[in-house]
């Protein structure tokens, strides 16, 4: 019975394989120009820019569907969704799934851009590589941001106006390009017909134009090494398998499940439209814009930020954009390894924490100005203890590191006695500064507590600064042991 099964399944075994060979010789599939992937590269990490293009894929789809009923102006653009949630066969489904995939597609971007910062794949010879794909990074935003608008909700259209807003304050002349290209002469019937133009027909050409562009690359670079170098892999991983069938049912395979999961979402969380836009439901409602770019809003609501500084704020968020653009030109070392590269690595968690929780604080903080104090606390405070974290994790798991040999090949470990005093002297002042902050709120809270008597609200107020005032103690504490060490070791070492 047996010898039976594994004989039927070595013949269809077999008519696949057939049925793959004449495929492939009538496509040419399987040509030279396809270049093969080792086998290390079967891995789910390695294709989170391929899943964020399915996530594009579904939403061309939908997308298309919806347009059959969909008319951008003003007067009809919410009549029209609605009767696509109400009326049309699955249309609340279909919206879902647009919606849920142009998230999922911003979140794999996102998790593309940080996994290749991480694993150094923007190094020699993949400068541009790493340009290419930031731009098509702001593009996908850019779909993101325009198609908020189309439904013509309150929800939709009071974020999209914040987001309008944010533009008009950037530094000239970038802000009358961007503000003349979405916006045109001004109205909201032009508005609303720009964003449409630019999310079905413009932001789409460009995509995928670069998406070619980047796909060449690839071509001619390959799938990046892992960053600890192939000598890490075992043999068997190393070898090279066909771009068709072996990878490309891979893909599909993860393509099947990633849409799959995303279906499954939709249905089980289904959207709610919420109600249509006035000017006087709008003047009830505190805007906000969409989730990806609330950490932006939540820098901006910053007291001195507030009016004349929100130039400056957006400047500041210009300048970290244009870092992001130029890393592969300012992490110039030739190693790739996490372990040889403290510095950028904790850079990168800093923004990556930065950034979630500047958007859970926005959430929970809608329309709040937040004042210099508690902005320089939390910021402050996160980047210290993300530095913390990341000086201990690296002296655990990397000893070499942490002992200071000077064999590492990047620089050398001991620092001059001037820059170890001034090192110790920035970080006392920057824990003073942080902790007499703590301390002039913590008074605050319980001055409030007082007079007021306990209540929730009042705790809420009071745990902020006890945490921040723990930390900069607990920083204080670690600052004073890692020098003395050093000392007693003969200098401050890295």
């Amino acid at each position: 019975m047996a010898n039976a099964t594994e004989s039927a399944r070595t013949k269809n075994e077999g008519r696949l394989a057939e049925v793959v060979k004449w495929f492939d010789s009538r496509l040419g599939l399987s040509y030279e120009l396809l270049r093969p992937a080792p086998q290390y590269a079967i891995n789910p990490f390695y294709w989170l820019g391929a899943l964020a293009v399915v996530a594009f894929v579904i939403q061309g789809v939908t997308g298309v569907m919806m347009m059959l009923y969909y008319v951008p102006s003003p007067a009809q653009a919410y009549s029209s969704t609605q009767y696509i949630f109400r009326d049309v066969s699955y249309g609340r489904f279909l919206e879902t799934v647009h919606l849920y995939t142009a998230y999922a597609m911003i979140m794999l971007a996102f998790m593309h851009l940080m996994r290749g910062y991480f694993v150094s794949v923007h190094k020699k010879p993949r400068e541009l590589m790493w340009v290419v794909g930031m731009v098509m990074g702001f593009v996908t935003l850019g779909l993101g941001f325009t198609g908020y608008l189309l439904p013509w909700t309150i929800v939709s259209k009071s974020a999209t106006d914040v987001g309008v807003g944010m533009i008009d304050a950037l530094p000239q002349p970038f802000s009358s390009f961007l503000s003349f290209l979405i916006t045109g002469a001004g109205g909201d019937a032009t508005e609303l017909l720009r964003f449409y133009d630019l999310h079905i027909v413009v932001l789409p050409a460009v995509l995928l134009a670069l998406l070619a562009v980047k796909m060449y690359m690839l071509e001619s670079h390959g799938i990046s090494e892992p960053a600890a170098g192939v000598s890490s892999i075992p043999e068997e991983k190393r070898r090279l398998i066909p771009i068709f069938p072996d990878v490309s049912l891979y893909l599909l395979e993860l393509a099947a499940l990633f849409g799959s999961a995303m279906l499954m979402i939709s249905v089980i969380f289904p959207l709610d439209l919420p109600p249509e836009y006035s000017p006087q439901l709008a003047a009830q409602y505190t805007a906000q814009p969409d989730w990806y770019f609330l950490w932006i809003y939540q820098i901006l609501k910053i007291s001195v930020f507030e009016g004349a500084g929100l130039p400056i704020a957006l400047s500041v968020v210009t300048l970290i954009f244009m870092v992001l653009f130029l890393v592969p030109f300012i992490d110039r070392g030739e190693t790739r390894k996490i372990s040889k590269r403290m510095r950028f690595v904790t850079l990168g968690a800093i923004f990556m924490t930065e950034i979630a929780v500047l958007s859970i604080w926005g959430l929970v903080t809608p329309g709040r100005i937040i004042p210099d104090e508690q902005a320089a606390l939390v910021l402050g405070g996160t980047a210290l203890l993300v530095a913390i974290i990341s000086v201990v994790t690296y002296g655990l798991l990397f000893p070499r590191w942490a002992s200071g040999i000077a064999s590492s090949g990047e620089v050398s470990t001991l620092v001059s006695a001037r820059s170890a005093s001034i090192l110790a002297a920035g970080s006392f002042v920057l824990l003073l500064a942080v902790g007499t902050f703590a301390i002039r709120s913590t008074i605050n809270a319980l001055m409030e507590m007082i007079v007021r008597g306990p209540a929730i609200t009042s705790f809420q107020s009071l745990l902020l600064p006890l945490a921040d005032l723990s930390l900069a103690l607990v920083a204080t504490m670690y600052l004073v042991y890692r020098f003395a060490a050093d000392q007693s070791n003969g200098g401050l070492r890295r």
